[in-house]
């Protein structure tokens, strides 16, 4: 597994519960691709539908995989850390409409944590070049009501990311 979570599939007191990347599909041809994200310590868990662009992003970061120049996810991350910042943390805070939202949580120079507007494909790319946790509102596990995520078909080519940073205390 990759990314990292608040540490319990109970949550953390805030209403949100630690998760973590378990699964890209990417199917060729498609213009949905999906990512799969499971409780750290629980057994509810949900895809995502994202664009190509971000899933093979996601998968390259969680590959290991460097490109020679900066790609849009690993310019933004670096664009963070030069302005002094730091990717605490993303939050996947709402799902309206099949719509998932997400908030990157940064802390500036001053230690001063601001949350952004994401969506969750950028979000989720941001945190693994980041190693930070990755967290989704309590609600929106209530919402979605599975207590497994619905597996590709047999014949979907899947990444299936193995291994991930732990979190960190704020």
């Amino acid at each position: 597994m990759t990314g990292s979570g608040s540490g319990g599939g109970t949550g953390n007191g805030d209403g949100m519960v630690g998760v973590a990347l378990t699964r890209i599909v990417i199917r060729e041809g498609s213009e949905q691709q999906y990512i799969f994200l499971r409780e750290r310590d629980g057994e509810r868990g949900f895809p995502i539908v994202i664009g190509t662009a971000e899933a093979c992003e996601i998968r390259r970061v969680a590959a290991g995989i460097e490109t020679p120049r900066p790609l849009t996810h690993q310019l933004a991350y670096d664009s963070i850390k030069a302005l002094g910042a730091e990717l605490r943390g993303i939050d996947i805070v709402d799902l309206r409409e099949n719509t998932f939202f997400a908030r990157l949580r940064l802390r500036d120079g001053s230690g001063e944590v601001k949350e952004i507007d994401a969506r969750p494909s950028d979000a989720v790319a941001l945190a693994l070049r980041a190693g930070c946790p990755i967290r989704v509102a309590q609600s929106v596990l209530d919402t979605l009501q599975t207590e497994t995520p619905q597996e590709p078909e047999a014949d979907e080519p899947e990444d299936e990311p193995q291994g991930g940073p732990e979190e960190e205390p704020e």
